[in-house]
C-alpha cells in the first residue's frame, strides 16, 4: 500500500503543487490603489497631451476671454439702455404734471374769464346816462338757483349831491303758487344803509319748491317816503355759472 501512494507522488500522475507567497491583504489593496492611480494620472497626462496637440485649449481660453467681453459690453450697452429708460420716464412725468398743471391753470384762467365777462357786462349797465343827476339804480339782475333766489344791483349818485345818503332797502318777490298770486318781502325790516356816490347790493332769499318767482322788486325808502323803485324779472341760471 504504502509502495503505490509513493509511486504516485513519483509520476507524472501526482498531484500538482502551487507556491503562493504569503502577502497581507492590506498590503494588496495598497499595491492596487496606487496601480490605479498611476493609471489614471497616465489617462490624464495623455488626454492633456493630446488637447495641446490639437489646439483645443487655446481656442477654448480664447472663446471664453471673448464671450466674457461680450457679456461686459452687454452689461454696458444694458445700464445705458436702463439710464436713458429712467430719464425718458422722468421727463414723462414732468411732462404729465406740467400738462396738468397748465390746463388746472386754465380752467382757472377761462373761469376769470367768464367772471370778467358778467363783471363787464354788469357794470356797463350801470355807467349812468349824461346829465342825470339823483339816485338810481343800475344792473338790476335776479337768477333763480335751485331753492334760492339771488339778486344783485349798484345805487349811483350822481350829480352834485355828494353828502351821504341814509336809506332803507325793501325787496319782494312776486310769482304763483298752485297757480295763485304769491309775493314776499324780505328783510322783515327794511335793510339800512348809506350811500356816498356809489353802494352794491346783493342778496339772497330761499322760497318754498312749489313756487315759481316771476320777478324781483327793490325799493330804496327813506322813512315813509319811496326815493325810487324798480323790478326785474327772474331768470333761470346758466350752466357758465
Amino acid at each position: 500500500m504504502r509502495l503505490r501512494l509513493w509511486r504516485r507522488r513519483l509520476t507524472i500522475s501526482a498531484p500538482r503543487m502551487a507556491i503562493r507567497s504569503a502577502v497581507p491583504w492590506p498590503v494588496r489593496w495598497l499595491l492596487g490603489a496606487v496601480v490605479l492611480g498611476l493609471s489614471g494620472a497616465v489617462a490624464l497626462w495623455a488626454f492633456d497631451v493630446g488637447r495641446q496637440v490639437a489646439g483645443l485649449d487655446t481656442h477654448s481660453v480664447e472663446e471664453m476671454a471673448q464671450l466674457r467681453d461680450q457679456v461686459a459690453q452687454l452689461e454696458r450697452e444694458l445700464q445705458r439702455a436702463q439710464a436713458v429708460a429712467n430719464t425718458a420716464e422722468a421727463s414723462l412725468i414732468t411732462e404729465r404734471t406740467t400738462q396738468q398743471a397748465l390746463a388746472a391753470q386754465l380752467s382757472d384762467l377761462q373761469n376769470d374769464n367768464r367772471s370778467l365777462r358778467r363783471d363787464l357786462a354788469f357794470y356797463e349797465q350801470l355807467i349812468p346816462a349824461s346829465g342825470q343827476d339823483g339816485l338810481a339804480v343800475r344792473g338790476l339782475q335776479a337768477q333763480r338757483r335751485l331753492a334760492n333766489v339771488h339778486w344783485q344791483l349798484l345805487l349811483v349818485q350822481s350829480g352834485r349831491q355828494t353828502a351821504e345818503l341814509k336809506a332803507q332797502l325793501e325787496v319782494t318777490y312776486t310769482g304763483l303758487q298752485d297757480g295763485q298770486p304769491w309775493s314776499m318781502t324780505e328783510p322783515a325790516t327794511r335793510r339800512p344803509m348809506a350811500i356816498r356816490q356809489s353802494l352794491r347790493l346783493e342778496g339772497a332769499a330761499t322760497v318754498p319748491a312749489d313756487v315759481v318767482v316771476k320777478t324781483v322788486s327793490i325799493r330804496v325808502m327813506q322813512g315813509a317816503t319811496a326815493l325810487l323803485s324798480q323790478a326785474v324779472n327772474v331768470t333761470a341760471e346758466t350752466a357758465s355759472r
